[in-house]
């Protein structure tokens, strides 16, 4: 199969033109379009000067310009003596509720979405847009999301856990768990998991039902009319290698690339929710998952949530990718029947084994080998580079640094969700990298069971893709410093940002459902890389329970949490109320493993 030339010819130009602009009389019809007038706020936000200069300075300069040829280097150099001219025209757009042509000018850039490209589907079209008006948008971006529903009845869909505070992909994935443990505890139950797939999904927001959306959320209305604003009348063309095509004008979408437009597309999804308890839709800005909770095999409320999902999509314009859109059947029954596909636009949905749901493998019997394997098999990688820092002489700190960094962060990726549910044999596996990387820094590590404790304290980082390679393959590095004879201080720095990130990486979500296999494979790379540094690191069990504890300690402080009410207090008030569990895997999954460990203080 050939590859397509980076340059492509004219033709393809247009060809790939036609699917990234769509259709213009689309564009015209949508933006005929007139928004509601809802009664809210018109308070005019304003910003100043010392706002400006503090984006500017922070801006990187290893960005591209945009189609104005702005260079993000020149803007922060010159970040004293343009941010007062800025401020004015900033304040300018904010008052008239109206974005300059040249901010709203953006280049469609086609990035491959995998290695072997087959048709134009293949590519992702990135917005190349104006530094300057990227900055704006930093500035715009914390005042909308600083208009939360007041309580006691929250206008915001407490199940989007994306630009929300205190809220995580660990958090996503944990309460997902919850619902599927809790409910498959009783008997004669099993669930279908739903992950739905748009096309296109930032690209086809109707400007003016958002601004209907925004003002029913209490925004005030000028910034509803400057978000329209910056939506329509919106020129770009598609750049190709050398090959540039005609500028088109549109006015439908938030291109990718734009910094409001995860933000705009949740808020413009916070009404499309479930009506039936027992079906939980689970949103983490345009990945949308649907979990049926089937009990004595009535999947009628089930059916009629997709339903209801399929018309919400075309009553919102957007279109639900059918050939994308997979499902998965968790069923412990020991009979079992076999269950009618569910159907999509007419086309039947594919059934899954296992699926990557927000950086972390599911799989249909909620087991946490594949995930561990593939942490360890990254972490193996990357204990190399650590060997090789220690032929350089580094300093045992500079290779615990990169150990922290490279390799622990791969085996604590996603930690909080599968730790506690991890079977011993797992837990040993992984625990046997960090033994690894203890011998070859010289160094005692953290293990993972101390990286889960100290990763559910804060807030665990998405699990890295195929974690345990990068862990060895970071593993190198540190190895390196040590030959370069790096003190161990800074080898310590450097194996907590590059190697223990990789292992901690959503550590709360996979650690306690890990063997002890998998674990002790983990705790290899720490120990290794200890014997590199020559210093004792947190293993990888530590950190799963600091992290535990912490994750669980900010939910039930949080009362607008949805996972707050699985934090009871007792009457005495000196411990939680025990989940109740049945199964030894919803016994190891997060919320059941977080009040253990809280109460074991």
């Amino acid at each position: 199969m050939q590859h397509p030339s980076p340059t492509p010819p004219t033709a393809q130009v247009s060809s790939a033109t036609l699917v990234l602009h769509a259709s213009p009389t689309t564009f015209t019809t949508v933006n005929s379009t007139v928004a509601t007038n809802h009664p809210s706020s018109s308070t005019a936000f304003s910003v100043t000067k010392e706002d400006v200069l503090r984006v500017f300075r922070k801006q990187n300069t290893r960005k591209s310009p945009g189609p104005d040829g702005v260079s993000p280097a020149t803007r922060r150099h010159c970040a004293e003596e343009l941010s007062p001219i800025f401020t004015d025209i900033f304040t300018i757009s904010l008052e008239s509720c109206h974005v300059p042509a040249c901010f709203k000018l953006s280049a469609i850039v086609p990035v491959p979405k995998k290695p072997r490209i087959t048709g134009l589907n293949d590519y992702r079209p990135v917005a190349l847009m104006s530094v300057v008006m990227k900055s704006f948008e930093h500035l715009v971006l914390p005042h909308l999301k600083s208009f939360t529903p007041p309580p006691p009845t929250p206008l915001l869909d407490p199940l989007q856990f994306a630009y929300r505070a205190n809220r995580s992909v660990d958090d996503a994935i944990n309460l997902a768990l919850h619902f599927l443990l809790q409910h498959l505890d009783s008997p004669g139950t099993y669930a279908r998991i739903l992950f739905v797939d748009f096309s296109s999904a930032f690209n086809t927001i109707l400007p003016a039902l958002l601004q209907d959306k925004l003002s029913m959320l209490n925004v005030p209305n000028s910034t509803c009319r400057w978000i329209t604003d910056f939506l329509t009348d919106r020129r770009q063309c598609v750049r190709l290698g050398k090959n540039v095509s005609t500028i088109q004008t549109i006015s439908i979408g938030s291109p990718q690339g734009c910094v409001l437009s995860p933000l705009l597309f949740s808020l413009y999804t916070n009404c499309c929710t479930s009506s039936h308890d027992s079906v939980k839709l689970i949103k983490f800005a345009d990945d949308t998952t649907l979990i049926g909770l089937i009990s004595d095999g009535d999947e009628s409320a089930h059916r009629r949530e997709v339903e209801r999902l399929v018309y919400w999509c075309s009553c919102n314009n957007l279109e639900l990718n059918a050939q994308k859109t997979v499902e998965m059947i968790v069923d412990f029954r020991k009979v079992t029947a076999p269950s009618l596909p569910l159907v999509l636009t007419d086309t039947p949905v594919t059934t899954v084994d296992s699926f990557r749901f927000l950086g972390t493998t599911i799989t249909h019997d909620l087991r946490w080998e594949p995930s561990i394997s593939s942490l360890i098999k990254k972490a193996q990688q990357r204990m190399y580079f650590l060997r090789q820092l220690k032929k350089a002489k580094l300093p045992a700190q500079m290779m615990v640094q990169f150990y922290t960094a490279i390799i622990e962060s791969i085996l604590t990726s996603s930690i909080a969700v599968w730790y506690a549910g991890a079977t011993v044999r797992d837990k040993h596996r992984l625990q046997r990298i960090v033994r690894s990387a203890e011998k070859v820094i010289g160094c005692s590590l953290p293990s993972l069971q101390d990286l889960y404790v100290s990763r559910t304290r804060g807030r665990a980082g998405r699990i890295a893709a195929d974690p345990s390679k990068k862990a060895r393959q970071r593993m190198y590095f540190l190895q390196q410093l040590k030959k370069a004879k790096l003190p161990a201080q800074m080898m310590v720095q450097f194996y907590t940002a590059i190697i223990e990130s990789i292992l901690t990486s959503s550590i709360t979500v996979w650690y306690a459902g890990a063997t002890v296999r998998d674990k002790n494979r983990l705790q290899r790379i720490v120990r290794s890389a200890e014997k590199v540094i020559g210093c004792s690191l947190p293993s990888l069990q530590d950190l799963y329970v600091s992290r535990t504890r912490g994750r669980a300690g900010r939910i039930a402080a949080d009362p607008s949490h949805p996972g707050h009410r699985l934090f009871e207090p007792l009457p005495s008030g000196r411990r939680l109320r025990s989940i109740q569990t049945r199964t030894s895997c919803h016994k190891n999954s997060f919320f059941p493993s977080a009040v253990r460990l809280v109460n074991s203080l």
